[in-house]
């Protein structure tokens, strides 16, 4: 693997364990805040993104390459509302996005095959995983962002049904 390529990936390491301790805090911020449904979805998204950290380490192990865990800073801990909360994972989400798409370039670039499929499932999810908190704030947004409206949508994600994912039955 080219050594710059090598160096992005650990890099890239920072943002998603920043991403699985920034949703770990934001489901202690909407279990504080008596929202169960969303604090769930927070849940699940921080073991995901530890997933996406666990998937580029692997592949530099099965590649015989070195891993450099990161440090991470403090997450936020205070929010305004849901709808700033959610702005913020939006602009994470974006960040990891852009990132992504840098080193698939790389990897297009120095014809690093194995990175280059490796990339690709990270190039599909974050294109889910935008399209699912965009969803996610158009909803609370449209809910007016607290009262009623906020506790059918935390309703509707306790019940695992966010709008924008994949259905499980679609092809």
């Amino acid at each position: 693997m080219d050594a710059d390529l090598h160096k992005s990936l650990n890099q890239h390491l920072t943002l998603e364990f920043e991403a699985f301790h920034r949703y770990h805090a934001l489901a202690i911020w909407f279990d504080l805040n008596d929202l169960p449904g969303f604090a769930t979805w927070m849940r699940q998204q921080s073991n995901d993104e530890l997933g996406h950290a666990k998937r580029i380490i692997d592949h530099l192990l099965e590649r015989d390459l070195a891993v450099e865990l990161p440090k991470l800073s403090k997450p936020p801990t205070e929010f305004q509302s849901a709808v700033e909360a959610v702005e913020g994972v939006m602009k994470s989400e974006q960040e990891v996005t852009g990132s992504i798409n840098k080193l698939y370039s790389m990897a297009e670039n120095t014809s690093d095959r194995p990175a280059t499929i490796m990339l690709q499932w990270f190039v599909n999810e974050q294109v889910e995983e935008e399209n699912v908190v965009r969803a996610l704030l158009g909803r609370l947004k449209l809910a007016g962002g607290s009262g009623v409206g906020l506790l059918l949508v935390d309703q509707e994600l306790a019940s695992g049904n966010v709008a924008g994912a994949p259905s499980e039955t679609a092809g």
